[in-house]
């Protein structure tokens, strides 16, 4: 499970943002809190990477 976490979340978070552009699943709100806190996310990451890599 260890190497297969990060690819199914790109794949799940690909297919939301795919049918949101499509307009089967209305994520507006959704894309503009990610589109504000991305690079959070990135720092956040980041960190646990750090973190994990540190045990």
């Amino acid at each position: 499970m260890r190497g297969t976490f990060w690819p199914i979340v790109l794949i799940v978070v690909g297919g939301l943002l795919l049918l949101s552009n499509l307009g089967i699943l209305p994520l507006g709100e959704l894309k503009a809190l990610l589109a504000k806190w991305w690079p959070l996310i990135l720092i956040l990451i980041g960190v646990v990477s750090l973190l994990k890599k540190g045990r």
